[in-house]
């Protein structure tokens, strides 16, 4: 029994680490092919392959604290040990000291947009690696991050907006729904993404979106559930429109807010919180205005059902696969790999179980019981997320999704609206209260779990890595990258990828190919 114990307790605190761990408890690495400080242009080549990885990770979620952390180690990859990175909301500033008779040298990059596509986060990362390795020279690593910022998406739109709707439909029977509920929520989702999508390529404001959002997942309801009503179905709408807002609220970035204000980053925190806030309330606004004309047009919606449960499908097994396929669901929305998908399944499959434990056998509260949930996310998807080599950002991510306080917003709106103010501040407040216990509880897995897996650093061994080479003595690169397929199309999501990318840092790189080859016809003329 000690050794299966001593065996198991390797099996999850040993092996593979985080980068970011490895990254904070290393010491500057000695570069083994460090720049020339003599040449500028080198050293703003570093600055700009630093900016533009903190401009990836931050866009994909990234805390504040982690993002400067990996900043730092690709500039000291190369050499620049001194420098100064300061992030601020969606912007990057990096001052390097190189030489005491020199000013210094300044970068400074925008951020333009954050998404939820993680399809470039796990090879950013492994690039990551690979520089801090020593394994990729500069000229490399351009060439790959160029390629990863290009590079299409692993599927279509279509097959992501589909899994938005059947994320939607999980949730609904995560909440106690029957089929029929699932089915309207799926369909309603899919329709409302759709639109705030194509109105996303408009440069409609994210607010209006949700606006529009939560306005179209009220419509559709209070119609379904006339209907079911003439053929004798009970619909709740209720579900319907928690479903519908769980989705608009998986795209928000309160997780990142807290983790950045609890890690000493309070501007960019309480920036990010307040966005988060204002874009709840686009979602509360609109589900008010949905509710107002649905009354208005004669479609009265009924009072709320204070019980979420309906039938066999409300039973606790079933809610607890849901919450693991609406996981499942939400990373294929997100374009996420197959390994970091089953990671984020497994674990919000122990989380939701734990979670109807303290729900039901204990007796716990829903905050209390969402909050130990999410701290189990963020340790146990941690520890998988290391072991696997996945950003353990994506699990925490995609992990709360299935707890977040859908039902509270719409029923804290439905209350106000119908002259009980008192509870529907009250579920207000709740909603709020289990979002931050949610991002909270995440954080301290997190850290939990950075603590027990502490890195066994190359120094502690008398180990130095050294790079794979090929048998013509080249930089063997991960087989993840000579693995890239080139097919996709470009995003409705993302309105700065593909095409514009390519287009503002392609001349760079055609200048400098264009440089190389008039070095080296002069040569051949010398």
């Amino acid at each position: 029994m000690r050794n299966a114990i001593r065996k198991g307790a390797d099996l999850l605190f040993s092996g593979n680490r985080a980068t970011i761990d490895a990254i904070r408890m290393a010491p500057p690495p000695s570069p083994l092919a460090p720049i020339d400080f003599s040449d500028t242009s080198k050293i703003h080549a570093v600055m700009d392959l630093a900016t533009r990885i903190g401009d990836l990770l931050l866009a994909a979620g990234t805390g504040n604290s982690d993002a400067k952390a990996n900043i730092k180690a690709v500039a000291s990859a190369y050499g620049l040990h001194y420098t100064h990175v300061d992030i601020t909301l969606n912007t990057i500033t990096i001052y390097a000291y190189y030489d005491v008779t020199q000013n210094p040298a300044s970068a400074f990059r925008v951020v333009h947009s954050l998404t939820t596509d993680f399809s470039r986060l796990v090879e950013v990362d492994q690039l990551i690696r690979s520089i801090c390795r020593g394994g990729v020279s500069l000229e490399e690593a351009q060439k790959i991050l160029f390629k990863i910022e290009t590079s299409p998406l692993p599927y279509r739109n279509r097959y992501a907006l589909l899994s938005w709707g059947f994320f939607a439909g999980a949730v609904a029977l995560l909440l106690g729904g029957g089929w029929g509920v699932a089915a309207v929520a799926t369909v309603t989702t899919i329709f409302t993404v759709f639109a705030n999508a194509w109105l996303a390529s408009k440069s409609l404001p994210v607010f209006f979106q949700n606006v529009l959002g939560g306005f179209i997942a009220v419509m559709p309801a209070g119609i379904a559930y006339r209907l079911a009503d003439k053929i004798g179905l009970y619909l709740p709408p209720s579900l319907v429109v928690a479903s519908c807002i769980v989705a608009l609220l998986a795209g928000l970035t309160l997780v990142q807010a807290l983790q950045d204000g609890v890690t000493g980053a309070p501007v960019t925190s309480s920036a990010r919180f307040f966005e988060t806030l204002l874009h709840t309330g686009g979602i509360i606004a609109g589900i008010g205005a949905g509710i107002q004309l649905t009354t208005f047009i004669g479609l009265t919606l009924p009072p709320l059902d204070t019980s979420q449960t309906v039938g066999i499908l409300g039973s606790t097994s079933v809610q607890i696969i849901s919450g693991a396929l609406a996981t499942m669901f939400f990373c294929a929305a997100c374009f996420t790999e197959r390994q970091a998908t089953i990671v984020a399944f497994a674990t919000t499959l122990v989380a939701s179980f734990a979670y109807y434990l303290l729900l039901n056998s204990f007796n716990m509260g829903g905050l209390t019981a969402a909050a130990v949930a999410a701290i189990i996310v963020g340790f146990a998807g941690g520890v998988l997320s290391r072991r696997f080599q996945i950003p353990p950002q994506i699990t925490a991510a995609a992990g709360i999704t299935p707890f977040l306080p859908g039902l509270a917003l719409y029923r804290g709106m439905s209350s106000i609206l119908n002259d009980q103010f008192v509870i529907g501040i009250s579920n207000l407040a709740l909603a709020l209260g289990t979002a931050t216990a949610l991002a909270a509880g995440v954080v301290l897995g997190e850290w939990v779990a950075r603590r027990i897996r502490r890195p066994a650093l190359p120094h502690m061994r008398g180990v130095v890595p050294t790079p794979r080479l090929t048998a013509s003595g080249r930089v063997r690169q991960p087989l993840h990258w000579r693995r890239r397929q080139n097919k996709g199309v470009k995003s409705l999501w993302q309105l700065d990828t593909q095409a514009q990318v390519a287009e503002r840092e392609a001349p760079l790189l055609n200048d400098n190919s264009e440089e190389s080859t008039d070095d080296v016809g002069q040569k051949e003329h010398d």
